[in-house]
């Protein structure tokens, strides 16, 4: 083959990769945005490798993704950022490819945003072997390759992972769309009613709230207690004039899975405003995560987009 031909074969070989190192740069960072940035970087780092030296391509960009992502993982502003109370992973509409494999259970929770955010309390290092195995099923020799460390290492920091995720976890439950619908349903009317108490119904003991206020607070806002999140929860629901002016039109609501979890969207016109997530324990909610920051909503709003009309459960909110 001719040098053109070569190129061209060789791109095809990367974007046949393409959505598979996606999937696994968002699980080890929890954005879209770098997940797609470090991808290209990789691309750059394939265009400019010996390529008749790789003898196994799919290995070879693992290993660069993987790689790149803990350089992003350990960067002084990926700590300030993590570490300032303002970082929440990016929601994915479920369907989006860059939510990767979801055979098993593993796979599945390894993508939820509360996962993604309990992998925050763990190392680079550990967060990798765990998603390298956990999501990807590669053996503690491949991880160690991988890495560039022992298998005891590997399987010592995978050991740490499960260790810490199974402390912090607090319950979880995989919904389908009619129960996840049907959650949305009774927490909107909930939220809506003015009762307080039937609200509360649906929470668990333990339940908090988090929100990022849109972008405008600089910081994550968490609430805690029953009556204290139904109480936020009641006012946050209630459409305002100013709410409405925020979101540029009068939003439909819609119910919709985004990482596997149920989940609220705000919709003006085509426009994905804001979303409000759940986790599930005991069939209950443990988590509510408000998110309306429109940095976090690009790659959702694009999917829902596509995605194409459905009955909101609100026409106008």
């Amino acid at each position: 083959m001719d040098s053109t031909t070569t190129d061209r074969f060789d791109t095809s070989r990367f974007e046949a990769s393409r959505n598979r190192l996606a999937s696994l740069a968002y699980r080890l960072l929890g954005s879209a945005v770098d997940a797609e940035d470090t991808v290209q970087d990789a691309f750059l780092h394939w265009q400019a490798a010996d390529r008749q030296l790789i003898k196994v391509p799919e290995a070879w960009l693992t290993k660069v993704v993987t790689n790149l992502c803990l350089d992003r993982l350990r960067s002084a502003l990926a700590r300030r950022e993590r570490t300032a109370g303002a970082w929440l992973p990016e929601p994915l509409l479920d369907g989006d490819p860059m939510l990767g494999p979801a055979d098993t259970f593993e796979q599945r929770e390894s993508v939820t945003l509360a996962v993604l955010t309990l992998m925050e309390r763990l190392s680079p290092v550990e967060r990798a072997v765990y998603v390298l195995r956990e999501a990807f099923a590669y053996s503690h020799a491949e991880c160690a390759e991988i890495l560039d460390i022992t298998e005891s290492a590997s399987q010592q920091h995978l050991h740490r992972a499960r260790r810490h995720l199974t402390t912090a976890r607090r319950g979880g439950g995989e919904a389908d769309p009619a129960s996840a619908r049907r959650i949305v349903e009774e927490f909107i009317a909930a939220a809506s009613s003015g009762r307080t108490e039937r609200l509360v119904a649906l929470l668990t003991d333990d339940v908090i709230a988090i929100s990022d206020g849109a972008g405008l607070a600089g910081k994550l806002l968490r609430y805690d207690t029953p009556r204290r999140v139904a109480a936020i929860a009641r006012a946050g629901f209630k459409p305002t004039p100013a709410k409405r002016r925020l979101a540029g039109g009068t939003p439909a609501v819609h119910s919709a899975l985004v990482n596997g979890s149920p989940a609220v969207l705000f919709v003006v016109g085509d426009r994905v405003v804001g979303a409000v997530t759940f986790d599930l324990a005991g069939g209950k909610i443990a988590t509510v995560r408000g998110i309306a920051a429109p940095a976090r909503l690009v790659r959702l709003a694009e999917a829902w987009r596509q995605h194409g009309p459905d009955t909101p459960l609100i026409s106008q909110w």
